[in-house]
């Protein structure tokens, strides 16, 4: 099988590294309110976890909320939340159905955030074995079920910012 190209990946993870910066410099200043792309925007507190026992807590809360079990029926498999070695990168595994993130190094804990992990569980809620895709792994119904995720439950303001930061602008010729 010939793997397709996931040409949205670097789009997805600038917008989101964008907006964790946004966030990150509001809890340190205490300014919460930021204009951008012409409208003011109050920013929400995106929830930091402590351990790889609270962000499993916080996997299974989302996994049961009703409206993410009626959209998704991959909500239903339970996801297991472990540690992994190295720093650069979180990732979510299919076949176990388990979200692996770098565990705190030198008083930094960057994957230990939300929105990294409504990233990983957007993975985990694709409906498409990767046999069948058709699709790069962040292609537009990844980004459709983060956004969805990182909307109904971090708040539509962060949605907002993570659009205007370009997740979802078309990549190619044909822009």
């Amino acid at each position: 099988m010939s793997r397709i190209r996931d040409i949205r990946k670097s789009a997805v993870y600038e917008a989101e590294s964008i907006v964790r910066r946004m966030l990150d410099r509001a809890d340190e200043r205490g300014l919460r309110t930021v204009e951008v792309a012409g409208s003011h925007v109050t920013l929400p507190i995106e929830r930091r976890f402590a351990s790889i026992e609270s962000v499993q807590a916080y996997v299974d809360a989302v996994l049961t909320l009703d409206w993410v079990r009626t959209r998704w029926e991959r909500a239903r498999i339970r996801v297991r939340v472990r540690a992994r070695a190295g720093n650069a990168a979180a990732h979510y595994e299919r076949d176990s159905a388990t979200i692996a993130l770098p565990e705190h190094r030198a008083n930094t804990a960057w994957a230990f955030r939300e929105m990294v992990v409504l990233h990983e569980l957007a993975h985990h809620l694709d409906p498409l074995d990767p046999e069948d895709a058709t699709e790069g792994a962040h292609g537009p119904r990844f980004v459709d079920r983060f956004l969805t995720l990182v909307g109904e439950i971090i708040g539509p303001e962060t949605a907002f910012l993570l659009r205007a930061s370009g997740i979802d602008t078309p990549v190619g010729p044909n822009r």
